[in-house]
């Protein structure tokens, strides 16, 4: 699995305001509407479920909320970079600006796994996370995404 064929161009939005936890979400949950032909309103509540059992703030400014969302019929995710950082409730306490949203249909067992380990394992590279940080746009984050994809599943 490459990173960069669950996200569309449409669902990496590089230049993101929010002030809260909540409005990071809703904005992963407008934009997967907008990208997969969801439903926002239920993308966002699945998210919120999901969060409220435990915080997806991985640390180094990094988020990665996920759910099981109907609608989909393959794994599919987006991409926010933030403006500014917000608090996250993230496990080293410090606020989020790169956040890796992940949508699997329902029932997607190890398939998902398998993805969230990934992102997990590639966004924990502080030189990938430097260059998401400085990167020009939707394009050069999806290129940066698959790129590291490959090189870290070598």
């Amino acid at each position: 699995m490459i990173i960069g064929d669950l996200l569309a161009g449409a669902s990496i939005a590089p230049r993101v305001c929010a002030v809260s936890k909540r409005q990071v979400l809703s904005m992963v949950a407008e934009i997967a509407g907008r990208a997969f032909d969801l439903k926002a309103p239920r993308v966002l509540d699945a998210l919120l479920e999901r969060e409220a059992v435990e915080a997806t703030g991985v640390g180094h400014g990094v988020a990665i909320p996920r759910a099981h969302v109907a609608g989909l019929s393959r794994m599919r995710a987006v991409f926010l970079r933030l403006e500014a950082p917000v608090d996250f409730d993230a496990v080293d306490e410090e606020p989020v600006d790169l956040v890796f949203a992940l949508l699997a249909p329902p029932g997607a067992g190890c398939e998902y796994l398998l993805a969230l380990a990934k992102v997990s394992r590639c966004l924990r590279q502080a030189r990938l996370r430097e260059q998401l940080r400085l990167a020009q746009g939707g394009d050069a984050i999806h290129a940066l995404l698959s790129q590291e994809t490959l090189a870290s599943a070598a």
